[in-house]
């Protein structure tokens, strides 16, 4: 025992438990800004990376256990080109961000080569008649899809704010790559939006008056702004039919609708429609390029509103320019 004239020396600091390896890897990418849906795919593939070597440390691993975890994705999975390189970049984010493990080899994995792939395009009456097989809030999504280019996501993501009816704009915030721009608003849907606008207000009013209407804000607004989540211009366009409570605001909100009802009402259109090119939401985005560029649009113009960073991916879209193999006629067909 200690003299009793002698203090007992302070107690140590307290050691926090270090954080499981999955929760580094979700905080890393929140703080770098990943998307919701990029964290969830980097954590799915290092989870898969661990249970296939017997849920070894990555610590534990190098070189050859990753290569051999790649190979097993394209030998026995089958899986795609993109899909492996997006577990290739799943191990590098493991690897240097969040072990912060200086690995030379790592720089030197091969990246599957990804085969070049025209897309699937569909004909004006083709989207007309597949429209025809959609109807109310569904079909004006997809009317923007094929009318604006819009990607899905792009689509129920919008908010009120971003739409100009006066100058036939829309603001896509947050795009692929955290990008903004500007794209058109099809004068034939500017009237079915601002009667689909005038519905999703009455609703919000009365959700406000049942002391609910709150929506997801982007980033740390909801901190910055706090009524901001009740106001009119950051409510989403397309918002779902059902509320939630959100745990950490303990507010009752509204989702915009989710993409899975458009693709599924698409996919069945398509059959209705008796189409048999494999078609989906992003063929409608893709005949939108392609009929632009029909229409003698130059590429530049085409590049900024589909939101490409290089005008090279755009170009992908020239390929309708190519009629009958390369402009050649046939012999035989007679000469008109």
């Amino acid at each position: 025992m200690l003299d009793p004239g002698v203090s007992e020396p302070p107690p140590g600091p307290i050691r926090e438990p270090k954080p499981r390896l999955l929760d580094q890897v979700r905080r890393e990418a929140r703080s770098r800004h990943l998307s919701p849906r990029t964290e969830e795919a980097y954590v799915a593939w290092i989870r898969r990376f661990i249970l296939h070597h017997g849920k070894r440390h990555p610590t534990e691993m190098g070189e050859r256990e990753v290569s051999d975890f790649l190979s097993n994705l394209a030998t026995s999975r089958h899986v795609s080109p993109s899909t492996q390189n997006q577990a290739l970049a799943a191990l590098l984010f493991l690897y240097k961000e969040v072990l912060r493990r200086q690995l030379p080899w790592l720089e030197g994995v091969v990246r599957a080569k990804r085969p070049t792939r025209l897309p699937v395009v569909l004909t004006r009456e083709e989207v007309d008649a597949i429209l025809r097989q959609i109807d109310g809030t569904p079909r004006l999504m997809a009317s923007l899809l094929y009318g604006a280019g819009l990607r899905l996501l792009e689509c129920c993501r919008l908010r009120v704010k971003d739409i100009d009816l006066q100058r036939g704009e829309i603001v896509v915030r947050d795009g692929k790559g955290g990008k903004d721009r500007v794209t058109m608003l099809p004068g034939s849907i500017r009237e079915p939006l601002n009667s689909h606008l005038k519905r999703v207000r009455l609703l919000h009013q009365d959700d406000l008056s049942n002391g609910w209407g709150h929506v997801e804000l982007p980033g740390g607004l909801v901190r910055k702004y706090p009524n901001a989540s009740r106001e009119w211009g950051w409510q989403w366009v397309f918002p779902a039919t059902r509320r939630y409570h959100d745990a950490a605001t303990r507010q009752w909100r509204r989702h915009h609708l989710h993409e899975s009802v458009l693709q599924r009402l698409m996919k069945a259109a398509v059959r209705k429609a008796g189409i048999t090119k494999p078609a989906s939401c992003h063929t409608l985005r893709h005949s939108f390029a392609t009929h632009l560029l029909e229409r003698g649009y130059d590429l530049r113009t085409i590049q900024e509103l589909l939101g490409h960073s290089d005008v090279t991916t755009t170009m992908i879209y020239t390929h309708v320019l190519n009629r009958g193999g390369r402009g050649v006629r046939s012999p035989i067909d007679k000469e008109p």
